[in-house]
């Protein structure tokens, strides 16, 4: 759903003729943008629950189709200051938040469902049916979380708390005391990595640009990332030439992001992970990415967008040489 524009807009310039004394100019401009801020509220709110409802329900069909129109929404949304302000305002309303609903439909693993025992069978009351997340719903849903957690910081709080990237050391310990309940726990933690080892390429590029957004200016997911070796799960697909090309493209794109954002902390978060990608991609590879990451800061988007893809040919070049 687009943000529309106001159909006050319009009539609200008028000639110069016509124009009234400065007091009713500033009443009247005082109302319009009242007016205006009370519709983009009322917009905001509406896309939000019709997009979230859709994107709970039990079909992925129609979890697909409030995915999409949430997607849209947040491309309308970054357009102006003033959207990303209400909309950022919105994701403190727990019914309106949008990163929990997507890690509790459709990132979530549906084998945690198996049925334990059949008296759905031989019981009057109808068994619940989820229909389990398409190849193009995870995609999706990972698009949108990236938009969240571009537009609205605490986005990546929320992230990290349904475990992103890393489970926690109490989830290994109950893992280690708990036989049975092993499955169940490593089903629930590490969705994006679990995505990036076993999914298809559509789902690993959009989950590389998760990564990215999810681990800006968050510690706590930097660290889980660190934890849990990423580094050497991307390594390993932008080494292996069997992979798809674009994929391993954006394998080097996510590496010059990240490196370029860390550069100059010699503290952790990611405090190692320059001796990471030399033990991985060798030296030459490594200086490459080093110095391929300090590109055009200040170019504008467009520019600096292609400055990393001829920097990540680059780097993919280098590793093809040695």
């Amino acid at each position: 759903m687009y943000l529309k524009k106001p159909l006050w807009s319009e009539s609200s310039a008028t000639p110069e003729s016509d124009q009234k004394p400065p007091y009713t100019a500033t009443a009247v401009g005082e109302m319009v943008a009242s007016l205006n801020k009370q519709r983009l509220y009322r917009e905001v709110t509406l896309a939000l629950q019709t997009g979230l409802k859709e994107a709970r329900a039990e079909f992925s069909f129609l979890r697909v189709r409030g995915l999409r129109s949430i997607l849209k929404f947040l491309r309308s949304v970054a357009e102006s200051d003033s959207t990303i302000s209400l909309f950022c305002h919105s994701q403190s309303i727990p019914e309106l938040q949008v990163v929990p609903v997507l890690f509790q439909h459709s990132l979530r693993r549906y084998e945690e469902d198996t049925v334990a025992n059949l008296n759905h069978i031989f019981g009057v009351e109808p068994m619940k049916i989820t229909t389990p997340s398409t190849d193009a719903e995870v995609a999706l849903a990972l698009r949108v979380l990236e938009g969240c957690c571009l537009l609205h910081r605490e986005s990546t709080i929320f992230a990290h708390q349904h475990k992103a990237i890393e489970k926690t050391v109490e989830d290994k310990m109950k893992n280690f005391c708990w036989g049975e309940s092993r499955y169940h726990h490593d089903l629930s933690k590490q969705v994006l990595m679990d995505i990036l080892s076993t999914r298809g390429v559509l789902e690993q590029g959009a989950c590389l640009d998760a990564l990215i957004s999810i681990m800006l200016d968050s510690s706590a997911n930097q660290m889980d990332f660190e934890s849990c070796d990423g580094i050497e799960e991307v390594a390993h697909l932008i080494r292996d030439k069997q992979v798809d090309e674009n994929l391993r493209m954006k394998c080097g794109e996510f590496l010059l992001l990240l490196i370029g954002h860390v550069n100059g902390r010699d503290k952790p978060p990611l405090a190692r992970i320059h001796e990471d990608v030399r033990r991985l991609l060798g030296e030459k590879s490594a200086s490459l990415i080093w110095a391929a990451s300090q590109f055009g800061s200040t170019l504008d988007p467009e520019q600096r967008l292609t400055a990393l893809h001829i920097q990540a040919r680059r780097v993919l070049e280098s590793l093809d040489l040695y």
